[in-house]
């Protein structure tokens, strides 16, 4: 299978690309490589993929391209599609982070909004047989109801990148409705793991742990996360991809039910552990993978964040057989032993 894969140099696309290729697939890999974090870690994700400077084709995987471009910019990405036969598309690139779209909205937008109708309208012309990408669990906003279930209604986000996320699952329905694409959306709960993002909380708790720096812990510790294992994650995008959505002709016009449509190949799934952690728990499996205690500086909640999150991944398990395999202890003891090795310490 030939598979476009958005954001091949993050956290996610980096993993989801290794296992494909591993699976002897072709892989094409999109990017911008912008400056959110530091990126020597996006080039380090590269280099494991076999892409070296002054390179767009891989040495340690044949099947493997890279181009370096920004999704928003729909020349550039078009010219990827005239090239290439996609058999399928998983996109992950978007401008990532809840409080950083409190500073810089614009970001989002273009990336979030403009980059994905970018990635709909191309995938209309060029007619993939399935369009995966990535929601989030952010989208439950006020939601208090647990566990999240994809039958919830999702109307009242509480960051813009939430919103810009609900957008996207909107806008996925219409192109599925108006032009017969597959389309499915995955909301993902906090992913932790090997080559993560150094705005997670779990990563900047490890860098300051080490460094003997304070953390600071917000509400308390009195939050709830469904923490999910990267290598979980990568599993449940991989069997989903011959899980091609059909309407559902038992759809309740009275109560519609947001997870699938009666009028386009459409469905919406949940992608977490479906076993939520409180942060201070989480704090103390850290402290045990590191073998350090973290001085902790408790703080109130902050804006634009959220008590709990918790996945029904039961249409997902009904699905595709998705079963979440990694406990928080041994999935950090993995992340703090990559950290070690990757910084030397």
């Amino acid at each position: 299978m030939k598979i476009l894969v958005t954001g091949a140099a993050g956290f996610i696309g980096y993993h989801l690309s290794r296992r494909l290729l591993e699976e002897n697939n072709t892989v094409v890999g999109i990017d911008s490589i912008n400056g959110y974090y530091d990126i020597s870690l996006k080039y380090g994700r590269l280099q494991e993929l076999g892409i070296v400077p002054g390179q767009d084709t891989s040495i340690k995987y044949p099947g493997f391209s890279f181009y370096k471009i920004d999704i928003s910019h729909l020349s550039q990405l078009s010219n990827v599609f005239k090239e290439h036969n996609f058999d399928y598309i998983i996109h992950l690139a978007a401008q990532a982070g809840v409080r950083y779209s409190l500073d810089n909205p614009q970001a989002y937008i273009e990336s979030n909004i403009q980059g994905f109708i970018n990635i709909l309208e191309l995938t209309r012309v060029h007619k993939p047989k399935h369009l995966i990408y990535a929601s989030s669990s952010s989208v439950y906003g006020l939601n208090r109801e647990m566990p999240f279930s994809t039958s919830h209604h999702t109307d009242h986000p509480v960051s813009l990148y939430a919103a810009t996320k609900k957008s996207n699952e909107m806008m996925a329905h219409s192109y599925a409705h108006l032009f017969n694409i597959p389309t499915t959306g995955l909301r993902f709960f906090t992913v932790y793991g090997p080559w993560g993002r150094p705005d997670m909380a779990y990563f900047s708790f490890t860098k300051k742990i080490f460094e003997g720096q304070p953390i600071d812990v917000f509400n308390n510790g009195d939050l709830m996360r469904d923490f999910t294992y990267i290598d979980d994650i990568v599993d449940g995008i991989v069997k989903l991809l011959d899980v091609i959505p059909q309407p559902v002709n038992n759809h309740n016009s009275t109560e519609p039910d947001p997870a699938f449509s009666v009028a386009a190949p459409y469905r919406l799934y949940n992608i977490g552990n479906n076993k939520p952690v409180r942060l201070i728990n989480f704090i103390e499996a850290l402290e045990e993978a590191i073998g350090k205690k973290a001085v902790k500086n408790f703080k109130p909640m902050q804006p634009g964040d959220v008590y709990a999150t918790f996945a029904d991944i039961s249409d997902l398990t009904t699905a595709c057989g998705f079963m979440p395999a990694t406990d928080i202890r041994s999935g950090l003891a993995k992340f703090v032993a990559w950290y070690k090795q990757f910084y030397k310490l």
